[in-house]
């Protein structure tokens, strides 16, 4: 009989937590109530006016399946990405020096690219996730177009933004 009482227990135990729909959804990026996000050209600060539009290109083309979400304008949105470009600067980070009266010899390049960011709640009226200070070097060999480096800081921006936004949470 104990046996029977005890097996009982047990499968009805276990139907019940298997039954359980249980789920932790606290800490996710974004929000529940956010489904679209409308993303801004940013302000430029530099010199390089193709900034906007390339750093703009790339973040409406993969923030929104980063964040699992859908773009929208920004009259209907739940969130708005804006920001500005504080910084553009081509360095040479890798260089042989020269013979003693002869110039050093540049090996490698990088391009570096300073963000300013925010996405903000458009249905609550917060901001969700903010950097004054958001950078990324895309590097390119001595010789190379510099348009390599940048293409490459800007998909390291981007993947920064997700990556801030998503740890926020």
């Amino acid at each position: 009989m104990r046996i029977t009482v005890r097996s009982g227990a047990a499968l009805l135990a276990a139907i019940l937590t298997t039954g359980c729909n249980y789920s932790f959804v606290a800490g996710s990026f974004p929000p529940p109530h956010v489904r679209t996000i409308a993303i801004e050209p940013f302000e430029n600060e530099t010199a390089r006016f193709e900034l906007t539009g390339e750093l703009y290109d790339q973040l409406l083309q993969n923030l929104p399946g980063a964040l699992g979400i859908r773009t929208a304008g920004a009259d209907i949105a739940d969130a708005i990405v804006r920001g500005s470009i504080t910084r553009y600067e081509v360095v040479a980070p890798n260089y042989r020096a020269g013979e003693p009266g002869q110039a050093a010899r540049v090996l490698q390049r990088q391009v570096n690219v300073t963000v300013s960011v925010q996405i903000i709640d458009l249905v609550e009226n917060v901001i969700l996730w903010e950097s004054a200070n958001v950078t990324a070097l895309g590097e390119f060999p001595e010789g190379a177009p510099e348009e390599g480096g940048r293409e490459k800081a800007i998909e390291l921006l981007v993947q920064k933004i997700v990556d801030g936004a998503q740890s926020n949470w």
